[in-house]
């Protein structure tokens, strides 16, 4: 596949992606409130009415339903992991959809997803090598690299799962996430294209979601959307770190700086406090942030410029030539947002 044929299904898988976005989200709203598959607000939570709560099937819809698009478009990007990223996602996707359904223990849910991390780790995405600086790249044994890569798959699903709790937040990072991740992926030599096309299917789901998630939100997306998210994140950062050989093995640290400081510090803090990391509280860093008297837009506003700060150090490390990618990337998503906000304003006056 030549490189602009990728960039034809890139900008295909996202359209196709934000389109579907468009017309499956409305119908899950319905659906949810149709069957009182509602989040009720609660002391922790910062909505005062009930909202739907299951945009998690909707983002992973349109990414399954956006990738067989491509596979009927000619664009089947054949790789050997790709039964690890599908399945794992689908399998954490319905993990978090039961868990918005019918409330799953903290515990159980930890075990499963050790369990499904696992899966994934015998098919293939695994950390294998790790780079030290004055020493250079070391491999590491499987029990070592089991550790590390399930750590790693568990602890960033939580992590996207824990900053989604003020709207629009955790859609826009896992957007401009996926974007750098698939800039990464480009830039490899040869280029990753299972990894390029998912990051960009997943931006674009994820971006129409977002046009029903910011604030005043319509939907969440729920534990379902969160660890089917978080997963993709995890798993299309080991596919890079797979493929590197240097320090730059060590970028997606970067590009997932947010929900990785906010789930250090809560587990941390949790810690401290003798409490498990995985039961939930207020004290993230989204809900410090309105503690001192933001609104939630513009807490959602200084995370998000924080993280695109981070995308584009990342794809400038990466590969440079990518950089006008990312701003490309980031001016587009913005404009397709606020067309069909408007648009929706519009016909709702």
């Amino acid at each position: 596949m030549t490189l602009v044929q990728l960039s034809e299904a890139n900008i295909i898988g996202t359209v196709i992606a934000f389109i579907l976005g468009l017309f499956i989200v409305p119908f899950v709203i319905s659906y949810s409130e149709k069957n009182g598959l509602m989040d009720l607000p609660n002391e922790r939570k910062i909505h005062s009415h009930p909202i739907p709560r299951l945009g998690g099937a909707a983002i992973w819809i349109c990414t399954i339903l956006s990738f067989f698009a491509l596979i009927i478009l000619s664009y089947y990007p054949y790789r050997s992991l790709l039964s690890g990223l599908l399945l794992g996602s689908s399998l954490m996707f319905l993990l978090g959809l039961t868990d918005d359904i019918y409330g799953l223990e903290a515990k159980f849910k930890f075990t499963i997803q050790l369990t499904i991390a696992s899966i994934v780790f015998f098919l293939g995405v695994k950390i294998s090598n790790i780079f030290i600086p004055f020493i250079g790249l070391v491999h590491i044994n499987p029990i070592l690299s089991y550790f590390a890569t399930v750590a790693w798959i568990v602890g960033i699903s939580n992590a996207v799962n824990f900053i989604d709790g003020v709207d629009g937040l955790a859609g826009s990072v896992i957007t401009i996430s996926s974007v750098s991740l698939g800039l990464m992926a480009i830039s490899l030599s040869p280029s990753d294209i299972v990894s390029s096309l998912i990051a960009f299917i997943l931006a674009g789901s994820m971006l129409g979601f977002l046009t029903y998630n910011f604030h005043p939100a319509k939907i969440f997306m729920g534990d379902s959307g969160a660890l089917f998210a978080g997963f993709l994140l995890s798993t299309l950062s080991i596919m890079y770190q797979m493929k590197t050989n240097d320090i730059k093995m060590y970028i997606p640290l970067l590009i997932l700086s947010v929900p990785i400081i906010d789930i250090t510090f809560s587990s941390v803090r949790r810690i401290l406090k003798g409490i498990s990391p995985f039961v939930a509280d207020a004290e993230h860093i989204h809900h410090k942030l309105l503690k001192i008297g933001l609104s939630q837009n513009q807490a959602v506003l200084l995370l998000v410029i924080f993280s695109i700060l981070m995308g584009l150090l990342s794809t400038y490390i990466a590969a440079s030539d990518t950089i006008k990618y990312f701003f490309y990337a980031v001016i587009i998503s913005t404009v397709m947002i606020i067309l069909n906000r408007y648009a929706k304003t519009g016909e709702g006056k």
